[in-house]
């Protein structure tokens, strides 16, 4: 499962969703769904996310293992 601190971020920087979406060229909907785990982003959006933060994209994004057995 894909985990990320993209609202933690946009905290620190004094961003809404809105903000961050300008800047990433997205809906403040794709934002929320991102934040929420709704939503991967593709690959383009993970690296214009990471350079509007100023960190690495696994600063951001991480995965976490799936327990099947559960």
């Amino acid at each position: 499962m894909l985990k990320n601190r993209v609202r933690e971020l946009r905290a620190r920087f004094n961003l809404t969703q809105g903000d961050l979406a300008k800047e990433m060229g997205v809906t403040r909907q794709t934002v929320g769904f991102i934040e929420k785990g709704d939503y991967a982003p593709s690959i383009t959006l993970v690296l214009k996310m990471a350079e509007v933060f100023n960190v690495s994209v696994e600063e951001i994004f991480w995965l976490e293992e799936v327990n099947k057995d559960e």
